[in-house]
């Protein structure tokens, strides 16, 4: 059951990340559904609803032109930076921006970004994770928000794994599901 202690934090449903993107994470797209149905099930009730996104610059470190792992991906005033064209945000959600400076990357929602005062200053308990990629961003911010006293749900069918190695997604949920977080299939009412 929801309450006003819980919140939804959608992670980094950019362009970027889905199918044609310049990181595409494989079967992206099919997040988009639940994820939706979670946005509508939180705005419905009017409860809090984060929306997070990498917001890189052209240098940032995580780039392979820098030494990074990566190919450039969701640099910040770039049309892969955006949220996907069809997720159906809400009219009120908060946006929070990550890894914006050249030579900090952040997997994590929480880190640098302010996100446990913000919501702990709102009454937050609970956090419900969904979005793009389980075996990275997804998996540091639920870890974060275990680390930051919250009660972490994952929504196993909102995220997907990048799995640079076959068994990285299911490795990040063992660990997941080892400090407490909860996966649940679908939002409850």
């Amino acid at each position: 059951m929801l309450s006003s202690h819980d919140a939804l934090i959608i992670v980094d449903p950019q362009v970027d990340f889905f199918p044609g993107g310049a990181l595409a994470v494989p079967e992206g797209d099919a997040v988009l559904p639940a994820i939706n149905r979670a946005i509508e099930t939180f705005a419905e009730r009017g409860l809090l609803v984060v929306v997070t996104r990498d917001w890189h610059p052209v240098d940032h470190c995580s780039f392979a032109r820098q030494g990074g792992p990566w190919p450039p991906h969701c640099v910040r005033g770039t049309s892969g930076a955006e949220p996907h064209p069809d997720l159906a945000l809400p009219p009120l959600f908060t946006m929070v921006h990550k890894a914006s400076t050249p030579d900090r990357e952040s997997y994590s929602d929480f880190e640098g970004t302010g996100l446990g005062d913000f919501l702990r200053a709102r009454g937050i308990r609970r956090i419900f994770v969904g979005g793009l990629a389980l075996d990275y961003c997804v998996r540091s911010t639920c870890l974060d928000g275990v680390d930051a006293g919250f009660q972490v749900v994952l929504l196993i069918d909102a995220t997907r794994a990048v799995n640079v190695h076959p068994d990285d997604g299911d490795r990040a949920l063992a660990e997941l599901v080892a400090v407490g977080v909860r996966p649940l299939e679908g939002v409850p009412a």
